[in-house]
């Protein structure tokens, strides 16, 4: 595991070894407070950031910066201004009608379908039987197999596909280098290259009309859209969504599953226990540990006076953890009722696709479940992919052979 971070801070506690003590004491403490180092707000628990979610005032991109400057000019900044989840207003909407109405064609028993069989490959691949410290390939190839191939890219196309959705996601991240900006603004041109090959170029009875990406374009088309780019930069969207979250979810499921030997017995005993495993670890250590929101107009939110260009930490791990919502938040508890969860967000922004990530990572653990990875020899060489709001676990030990 990662050495303990001295002191935790509200970035660095995504990758800490045990953040959730420092969260709760935020949530006891300083349910939102100004933070002098990050020079931003810091919100903490469910009811602030439940009001923050949903205060109209409260958007996902700065006003006078839409697109990171860092992106400008490049492949990653078209991908990035055309994104549903990253716009407000008209940007958002109508568009973001043609992407619920595409994901919601993407139904639980497909999911679990590509699921399965996208798993099967992917640990045959891998050779998890015998080299378990792939995990980490297999995490993260597992939900862009599953949303490529609904998408209708070829299967020869995946494996590039997982390369440069890698090298995009890391390079819009926040606080990415130099290297990793140029990294992804690279894959992003490709990415852009074959999905454009796929929805325009290719003669139309080569098109598959049931895939996603097909589904999407004439969702677009229903709402008056005939602009490809935006079709495009969400269907990869699709992608980098399900990307590290759920490779994240599978991770922090297994860890988990190690730390809870009754609930792993359980879980083996009643595989149908996975579900409600999945959402409790959702909640209760979260791939996605924060996000932010910055002011447009002058406000007061839990008794605070913040002004526009004001930006906000939220801390979903933190309020899923906080008692007002959810009871003794430390316990995991399968059978928790009325469980509060942040971890897809609330609100206008709510994600549209946590569903299918929770399936696609159900699919991939149901496998290395049932086929008794030994992943608990790896526990100790985990540690978290650097990120500033992500908490993903990486498998390594010393002769590391993962080609990813």
């Amino acid at each position: 595991m990662n050495p303990p971070l001295n002191p935790i801070t509200p970035i660095t506690a995504a990758t800490a070894a045990d953040p959730y003590p420092y969260y709760a004491g935020l949530v006891a403490r300083q349910a939102l407070y100004f933070d002098q180092t990050l020079r931003m707000w810091v919100a903490s628990s469910a009811d602030v950031v439940t009001a923050v979610l949903q205060h109209p005032h409260c958007r996902v991109r700065p006003a006078a910066e839409p697109v990171p400057l860092a992106l400008l000019g490049s492949a990653a900044a078209e991908i990035f201004r055309h994104l549903v989840r990253m716009n407000d207003g008209a940007g958002h909407c109508p568009f973001k009608q043609a992407v619920v109405g595409t994901l919601e064609a993407f139904r639980a028993q497909q999911v679990a379908e590509h699921g399965d069989q996208a798993a099967q490959f992917l640990f045959e691949q891998c050779n998890l039987a015998a080299e378990p410290r792939r995990l980490t390939e297999f995490s993260f190839r597992l939900p862009v197999y599953v949303v490529a191939r609904w998408l209708g890219m070829p299967t020869e196309n995946w494996p590039h596909i997982a390369i440069w959705i890698d090298a995009f996601v890391r390079g819009i991240a926040p606080g990415g280098s130099v290297e990793q900006v140029a990294h992804g603004t690279l894959a992003a041109q490709h990415l852009i290259d074959l999905f454009h090959l796929h929805l325009v170029k290719q003669p139309d009875q080569q098109i598959d009309g049931s895939s996603g990406l097909a589904l999407l374009a004439r969702q677009a088309r229903l709402i008056g859209c005939t602009d490809h780019a935006p079709v495009i930069a969400n269907a990869i969207g699709f992608i980098t969504q399900a990307y590290e979250a759920t490779a994240g979810l599978i991770g922090n499921t297994l860890i988990n599953l190690h730390r809870q030997p009754a609930i792993r017995s359980q879980v083996l005993a009643d595989p149908a226990l996975l579900a409600p495993l999945i959402q409790e670890v959702l909640r209760l250590d979260p791939p996605i540990q924060n996000t932010r929101r910055y002011l447009v107009a002058d406000t007061q939110i839990a008794g605070q006076r913040l002004k526009a260009g004001d930006a906000i930490l939220l801390l979903l791990a933190a309020a899923n953890r906080d008692p007002a919502v959810n009871l003794h938040p430390a316990h995991c508890d399968l059978r928790r009722p009325d469980r509060t969860n942040f971890s897809f967000g609330s609100g206008l922004h709510a994600c549209p696709g946590a569903a299918i990530a929770a399936g696609i990572a159900a699919a991939g653990l149901k496998k290395l479940l049932a086929s008794a990875v030994a992943y608990e020899q790896l526990i100790d060489t985990v540690h978290y992919r650097p990120s500033v709001n992500a908490r993903i676990p990486e498998w390594k030990d010393s002769h590391d052979c993962s080609h990813f």
